[in-house]
């Protein structure tokens, strides 16, 4: 199965403003719509298909997120097996919790150099030595991370992992009337961007880390 492209769905460029899409959509729902169809077998489908192109790029935040989560930097080739479509994503999102943290911590450089003090007091004190230790980096990341986080950095993960999930579904990677899967594929994406998190942490630390 490719991965479904919303915009293609819909009929328009990925310029389109929300009104020719809000327009788009309602002549495309009047076009298939089953009841107008009633001897088509694929009505009911593609009126799934294109309310589902519809509340993505719908919708002004969820837009954004697709436009982000979908393209990147640059336009991928299509995939066929779902776990390759799932990894995907959650390389996406870890990429996106990465270079959030890894924002942050390289403003605060007064606190990365105190994380690091503690960080190297606590790898003298269990190995005799100084280095930098990944698995204590992860751990402390994990003690301290909500210092770093804000409410509108939620919010942004929050509407990141929707899309994300709802992306799932389209390509069929899960169904949505499958609960626990449903639950579970999103949970394995809010997972990546945790990670993510703790790894831009890492990487701010490492970048002014410097052996003793």
């Amino acid at each position: 199965m490719a991965r479904m492209d919303f915009y293609r769905v819909l009929g328009v460029s990925r310029e389109a403003s929300d009104d020719d899409i809000k327009k788009a959509y309602r002549k495309l729902v009047f076009q298939h719509h089953p009841d107008r169809n009633p001897d088509s077998k694929d009505a009911e489908a593609k009126i799934r298909e294109i309310n589902a192109a519809y509340e993505i790029v719908g919708d002004a935040e969820k837009r954004r997120s697709y436009d982000r989560l979908y393209w990147g930097d640059e336009p991928r080739a299509d995939v066929v097996d779902p776990s390759v479509i799932l990894h995907d994503m959650e390389q996406k999102l870890f990429d996106e919790g990465r270079k959030e943290l890894f924002a942050v911590l390289v403003k605060n450089v007064a606190r990365v150099k105190a994380e690091l003090a503690l960080l190297r007091e606590r790898t003298v004190a269990d190995q005799g030595y100084d280095s930098f230790r990944e698995d204590l980096v992860a751990a402390r990341a994990a003690e301290v991370m909500d210092d770093f986080l804000t409410d509108e950095m939620e919010g942004r993960k929050g509407r990141l992992v929707e899309v994300a999930a709802e992306m799932m579904v389209s390509q069929g990677v899960v169904k949505k009337s499958d609960e626990g899967g449903f639950r579970s594929v999103r949970g394995a994406l809010e997972e990546s961007f945790r990670k993510g998190r703790i790894h831009g942490y890492a990487s701010a630390l490492e970048l002014f880390y410097e052996r003793r």
